[in-house]
């Protein structure tokens, strides 16, 4: 009995070994890898540079603002993005459709960027100039592939593929 708790102590630590990627095994050239962004101090996000009240009721209400609006756009991007692949899966539809959603879609983009850099200026004007010292601005959005692809965009696994059928060509 005891042998087997053993063994099974083992066996769990080698798995954990081979499947997280260790540092030890991919050393990083020099100069590579994370760094702070300005000088050699980390940088924050707004809400973790000791706010006063008035500062962090205006960041509340200001993230409440964005991220309820960013959630709309996203979704109606989502929708966009949903139609232009069903255009470009259509054998029947015309190429001039196609970059019309496509141009759309870009359209769509930009306002969603406008809308982060108006959030960003709106969160710069509550701090003061010590506490922009140490912001990352980059820090308060969600990232681009997030925000913009979609939930199955995220994650280790590429696309998959369909099976192959025969009467079809290989990829």
């Amino acid at each position: 009995m005891n042998t087997n708790i053993v063994r099974n102590m083992i066996l769990s630590i080698v798995i954990v070994f081979f499947i997280s990627p260790t540092p030890f095994l991919y050393p990083q050239p020099p100069g590579i890898g994370p760094r702070p962004w300005r000088d050699e101090s980390k940088c924050w996000k707004a809400s973790e540079l000791n706010l006063s009240q008035e500062q962090m009721k205006g960041l509340d209400a200001l993230q409440q603002t964005f991220f309820r609006e960013a959630q709309l756009l996203r979704i109606q991007l989502f929708s966009k993005r949903l139609e232009l692949r069903e255009l470009l899966t259509n054998p029947n539809t015309k190429i001039e459709a196609i970059r019309t959603k496509s141009a759309e879609i870009l359209d769509h983009q930009a306002k969603v960027e406008e809308r982060s850099i108006d959030y960003l200026i709106k969160v710069r004007s509550l701090l003061t100039q010590e506490q922009l010292k140490n912001w990352c601005p980059e820090s308060e959005l969600p990232t681009p592939r997030r925000m913009m692809h979609g939930p199955e965009s995220i994650g280790p696994f590429p696309p998959r593929r369909p099976p192959f059928q025969e009467g079809t060509k290989p990829e």
